[in-house]
């Protein structure tokens, strides 16, 4: 039997309200605009299956959360290489007019992409969606020991990333939930 019509405005109404964020989350964890876009309709697609389970329990978007995370390490676990193409030439200036934000940008996307996709996971679902370790652990299918301690890690990785005098490049600033 197929779905009704009130089930499917619903669903309607909801992706394109949540359609964004997921987005911003996913472009945070591949760092690339399309493969974000790619990631979301995949996990709004998983989303839809589940819909009439997830509205009795009010869990929409915690689910749609942790389907967008799942098809981005279920793509990076089929990536059959770890090649990336650079957004810019080498051989070209960086050009110093380049607004601040702009590169501070660039700069946590750098670092966040040189993270195991776990470990950048958690960060995002931490720092980003300000999710708490419990939330956060539900969100990956792991425990609370293992966001703790692939955060921690994280953390670290980045902090080694940059010294003392460049650590000041990774402050973003703007409204916290500006699209990246």
């Amino acid at each position: 039997m197929g779905r009704d019509s009130a089930a499917d405005a619903a669903f309607t109404e909801f992706a394109a309200a949540s359609r964004t964020r997921l987005r911003s989350t996913a472009y945070l964890l591949c760092g690339d605009w399309e493969r974000a876009a790619d990631h979301v309709q995949e996990g709004l697609i998983r989303v839809y299956v589940a819909w009439p389970r997830l509205v009795r329990r009010g869990s929409e978007l915690a689910y749609a959360r942790k389907a967008v995370v799942s098809v981005f390490l279920d793509a990076s676990r089929k990536r059959s290489s770890r090649e990336r193409p650079l957004a810019t030439t080498p051989d070209r200036a960086s050009g110093e007019d380049v607004a601040s934000g702009v590169s501070n940008r660039a700069a946590l996307m750098a670092a966040l992409a040189d993270l195991p996709e776990r470990q950048r996971a958690c960060v995002v679902l931490r720092y980003f969606e300000d999710l708490d370790v419990r939330e956060t652990a539900a969100a990956l299918g792991c425990s609370e020991g293992t966001v703790k301690s692939q955060t921690s890690r994280a953390l670290a990785s980045l902090r080694a990333m940059f010294d003392d005098d460049s650590r000041d490049a990774l402050v973003v600033t703007g409204e916290r939930n500006q699209p990246w």
